[in-house]
C-alpha cells in the first residue's frame, strides 16, 4: 500500500466526478422548480446531487492537502526565482493570482465571457422551467394544503372536494403539499393542477387579490417579461421606476436594474405593485 499513490489517486477520481457533478448542477432546474415537479436525474434528485457535490469537494480538498504535503518539494521550486531563492509572488504565481481573480472580479460584475457562462446556465435553467412548471412560491410543496390554498386564492373546501373526486389519499387539511403527493405517487404540481379550478378569492373591491411577495424567478426575468405577466404598459412602468430614481430599459433583467441602481429586487417589486394598485383604482 502506498500512501502518495492512494492520495494522488483519490484526488484524481474525486476531481473528475467532481466536474460530473458540476455539470449536472449547471443544467439542473431551479430548486423550486426541481421540487415542484420532483425532478431526478439517474434516480438522484437536487438535492441528493448537491449532497454528492458538496462531499466529494471535501474528499478533493482532503486528498489535495496532502498531495501538497506530499509534493511540497516540487510546488516549492516553482515558487523560487533564477536566483534559487523562495519567492511566494513569482511571475508565473502572478499571472495564476491575476487570472483567478479576473473571473472572480467578472463574474461578480457581470463581465463577459463569465456573463456568458452564467446566462448559457441560466437558459438551461429558464427551459426546464417551461418544461416542468413553475411553483406559484417558493418551497409551495412544504405548505399545508391550508396554507397552499390561502396563498394561491383558492377556496379550501372545493380543494378538498375536488382532491376526494380524484381519489387522492389525505390525511387532513394540515398534511403539507409534498406529503400528499408522496403518499399518492404524484408531483406536487399534479397535486395543485387537480385543485387549481378551485374557486379563487378576490379582495372586498373585486379585485384578485395581490401578492405580497414577488413570484418566483422574478429576478431572473426581464422588464418586459414582467410587464407582459401583469397586463401592465411597459412606458408606464419603466416612467413609474424612474420617478423612484431607478434606471431601467425593457430588455434588462430585473437582477440587472437591482445591481445597477444598487437596490434589491424587492424594492422594484413593491414599484411595480405599487403602479398596479394604483392602475385599479
Amino acid at each position: 500500500m502506498n500512501i502518495r499513490k492512494i492520495t494522488s489517486l483519490t484526488m484524481l477520481i474525486s476531481f473528475v466526478l467532481c466536474i460530473l457533478t458540476s455539470v449536472i448542477l449547471y443544467i439542473v432546474p431551479h430548486g423550486r422548480v426541481a421540487y415542484w415537479s420532483n425532478w431526478s436525474l439517474w434516480g438522484l434528485s437536487k438535492t441528493r446531487w448537491s449532497e454528492l457535490h458538496l462531499n466529494l469537494g471535501i474528499l478533493f480538498l482532503l486528498a489535495g492537502f496532502l498531495h501538497i504535503y506530499y509534493n511540497w518539494k516540487p510546488i516549492t521550486v516553482s515558487l523560487k526565482n533564477k536566483a534559487k531563492q523562495l519567492k511566494v509572488f513569482t511571475v508565473n504565481f502572478n499571472i495564476a493570482l491575476m487570472l483567478t481573480f479576473i473571473v472572480a472580479i467578472g463574474t461578480y460584475f457581470y463581465i463577459f465571457p463569465m456573463s456568458t457562462i452564467l446566462n448559457i446556465s441560466e437558459s438551461i435553467k429558464d427551459s426546464a422551467t417551461i418544461e416542468y412548471g413553475e411553483p406559484p412560491y417558493g418551497h409551495a410543496e412544504l405548505s399545508s394544503l391550508k396554507l397552499f390554498t390561502r396563498r394561491v386564492g383558492l377556496d379550501l373546501s372545493k380543494s378538498i372536494e375536488l382532491i376526494r373526486q380524484s381519489g387522492i389519499h389525505f390525511e387532513s387539511e394540515m398534511q403539507t403539499i409534498n406529503d400528499i403527493a408522496k403518499q399518492n405517487n404524484l408531483t406536487p404540481k399534479q397535486v395543485y393542477e387537480i385543485i387549481k379550478p378551485a374557486t379563487q378569492k378576490q379582495d372586498a373591491d373585486g379585485y384578485s387579490v395581490f401578492s405580497d411577495g414577488p413570484p418566483p424567478g422574478f429576478g431572473r426575468k426581464k422588464l418586459s417579461e414582467v410587464c407582459t405577466d401583469f397586463g401592465l404598459d411597459i412606458t408606464e412602468t419603466i416612467q413609474a421606476l424612474s420617478k423612484k430614481g431607478v434606471k431601467a430599459n425593457s430588455t434588462q433583467r430585473i437582477k440587472k436594474i437591482a445591481v445597477i441602481n444598487k437596490i434589491d429586487t424587492m424594492a422594484i417589486f413593491e414599484i411595480i405593485r405599487d403602479t398596479i394598485k394604483s392602475s385599479e383604482l
